[in-house]
């Protein structure tokens, strides 16, 4: 599979990756219990160890695209780090209270079903909830460790965008094209060829030719640098090359879509169909 092909279904990719990490896990970890309770004196159920690591790692399930949300809002930046790290901290308290919550509901909930005589219960909330945060900031700070390498190395599989020379990073308007750099190797890509554009959290997405090249940069800086070459900002996450739209379709809403010569549909906000209109002529 080429990188391309998998950045076509990225999101379908990441998923499924996320289910194997939760599921080698789960594995693992009822391995594990399964063990310590053999290793114990006396009779033990068999289906407790499922019980116990099949609650915490729906919890995890459910955690992981809520840190990865979180992510998106607070990254980990050279120029932002403290501020981020902070965030990420106390809201590993509320990521760990949601784990904890499913994980000791799930565990009421089927302890009374496989076993009616038998009732899951915590003594001291207090305690437990300090014992399980401890575990679950390790878990946190492993899903973001495994975020940031991930994206890391599609970065560098997929080549990341930059402005050519330093000086005209913040300047307007820009170089005629983009300096891509991609496993080691420097090309250049023209503006004229760039589709559309999409924001991508700390990034922006350049669509040329069926490919994709993230550049650090927000929507709005970008859009008023590329206002002169012939780009509008439609959707607050969108940013067409007008040579490149072919139709524009409204909905009853008053929003509506653009089609662009490559088939590639991009949304438009009624805020800024008026003015792609107008400079549509």
């Amino acid at each position: 599979m080429t990188v391309q092909r998998y950045l076509e279904n990225r999101r379908f990719w990441e998923v499924l990756i996320a289910a194997g990490f939760v599921l080698v896990s789960l594995f693992a970890n009822v391995g594990v219990v399964w063990i310590e309770f053999a290793r114990g004196s006396g009779d033990w159920n068999r289906w407790i160890p499922w019980i116990l690591e099949l609650t915490s790692h729906v919890g995890l399930a459910v955690v992981i695209p809520i840190v990865i949300w979180f992510d998106g809002r607070f990254p980990i930046r050279a120029d932002t780090w403290r501020t981020s790290a902070l965030a990420h901290a106390l809201f590993s308290v509320v990521a760990s209270l949601i784990h904890v919550l499913i994980m000791y509901g799930s565990r009421v909930l089927l302890y009374r079903l496989y076993s009616p005589d038998s009732r899951y219960h915590w003594a001291n909330w207090g305690q437990q909830f300090g014992y399980e945060y401890l575990k679950d900031f390790r878990t946190y700070m492993l899903i973001l460790l495994i975020v940031y390498l991930y994206r890391f190395i599609i970065l560098r599989l997929q080549g990341e965008a930059g402005y050519v020379g330093d000086d005209d990073e913040n300047s307007t308007p820009i170089s005629d094209r983009f300096l891509v750099k991609k496993l080691g190797r420097e090309f250049l890509v023209r503006v004229n060829d760039i589709e559309w554009i999409e924001s991508a959290g700390n990034y922006v997405n350049l669509h040329v030719r069926n490919r994709v090249y993230p550049l650090r940069d927000t929507m709005t800086s970008i859009s008023e640098k590329l206002a002169a070459q012939g780009f509008q900002r439609v959707h607050r996450s969108a940013i067409v090359n007008l040579d490149q739209v072919a139709e524009i379709v409204a909905y009853e809403s008053g929003d509506g879509e653009a089609r662009l010569r490559t088939d590639a549909t991009v949304p438009v906000s009624r805020r800024f169909r008026k003015e792609l209109r107008e400079r549509l002529g």
